[in-house]
């Protein structure tokens, strides 16, 4: 391989390994961003006073975690795509909040 077909290669390396790395940042984001609307619902269906109010906030709660469940397999894929196999840093930093509000 020349220099200039090297340095050519080295450069879209990097360029590949920075788009791996934003792409695992906004997936991050999006799980956070789910899980702060999750954890509003839970706040507001806790604090409803009637049950009308609470059995729409828990199907609205309901909705939002499967948005969130695939906002976690997103950035389980991307973690994965960047050799990042084990994930029990995802587990711990993002807690899976409970299937449904009780």
């Amino acid at each position: 391989m020349t220099e200039r077909a090297a340095d050519a290669h080295a450069r879209i390396t990097r360029e590949i390994a920075q788009e791996k790395a934003v792409t695992l940042g906004r997936a991050g984001e999006r799980l956070e961003a789910a899980l702060a609307i999750l954890a509003d619902l839970a706040a507001a269906h806790a604090s409803a006073r009637n049950a009308a109010a609470r059995a729409e906030l828990a199907a609205e709660y309901e909705q939002a975690w499967r948005g969130a469940e695939s906002a976690r397999q997103t950035l389980l894929i991307q973690r994965e795509a960047v050799g990042l196999r084990h994930h029990r840093d995802v587990d711990r930093q993002f807690p899976r909040p409970a299937r449904r509000l009780t």
